[in-house]
């Protein structure tokens, strides 16, 4: 998935933060804003999906920004830490970290396992896709797709390698990926009722090398289901609720990833 946000979009990249360390120094407004969300992690004993609902509630309305990370096969890594634009992956990044942190520097320390394999800030160990997160350590979520429907069609994508026999991120390999999806035609109510709160949502494609093309999380509110997401669409260009079986029909399917 790491990849859509970074390179299948394409888009103008936004001003980050950054150094190139585990030592990142936020800017003002992201140090406040941590400080924020991790006194609402405080607050009171919750699930893991309120807590992440209440956190990824606080990101409502952020400006939307293509491309928050630095680095590739010949830039080096650097550890950006920005909270004044999100692209989907990022904002993802920030409220899984956040739900299991109590200070700054857990945090720090907690994004940095939520973005790399093995905890080592380096392009070639960031998890550049969305099902990184459930089979490449520090493990985040599990995939509980095909148990969501009858439906689920089970895949093996080959990720990172384009249908003309390129590669989207050079000096990467290739990964064998076993998946399941669900198609957007089975998306109904059944499905739904099996979704949790906090449930980390991608928007499966039929692409060759890619496993998604955008991701967020489910949110069962009182007026039905929606899909939180970081939006780069010209009428949203920030942080939404989208409701849920609209963006569903929009997309080939679904892989859903429960956080652990």
């Amino acid at each position: 998935m790491r990849i859509i946000a970074r390179v299948l979009l394409i888009l103008a990249t936004f001003a980050a933060v950054a150094l190139p360390s585990a030592q990142a120094t936020p800017d003002d407004f992201t140090a406040r804003k941590i400080d924020e969300l991790l006194t609402v992690r405080g607050e009171q004993p919750r699930s893991k999906g309120e807590l992440l609902e209440a956190l990824s509630a606080r990101f409502l309305g952020t400006p939307y920004g293509a491309n928050m990370l630095i680095g590739s096969a010949t830039q080096p890594e650097e550890l950006v830490i920005d909270f004044r634009r999100v692209d989907c992956f990022t904002y993802l990044d920030y409220v899984e970290a956040l739900s299991r942190s109590a200070t700054p520097e857990e945090f720090t320390a907690n994004l940095i396992d939520t973005r790399y394999a093995g905890g080592t800030v380096d392009f070639r160990q960031r998890k550049h896709f969305f099902t990184d997160w459930a089979a490449t350590p520090r493990i985040a979520a599990t995939d509980i797709t095909g148990a969501l429907s009858p439906a689920a069609v089970p895949i093996t994508k080959h990720l990172n390698a384009k249908a003309d026999g390129g590669q989207y991120l050079p000096g990467l390999p290739v990964v064998d990926r076993p998946m399941t999806y669900i198609p957007a035609g089975a998306v109904d109510d059944a499905v739904v009722s099996r979704l949790r709160t906090g449930d980390y949502i991608g928007a499966y494609t039929d692409q060759a090398g890619l496993d998604v093309t955008h991701v967020g999380l489910f949110v069962m509110t009182p007026n039905g289901p929606v899909f939180r997401n970081a939006s780069s669409l010209a009428a949203n260009n920030q942080v939404v609720d989208s409701p849920f079986f609209d963006y569903a029909r929009t997309v080939p399917g679904l892989i859903v990833l429960r956080p652990q």
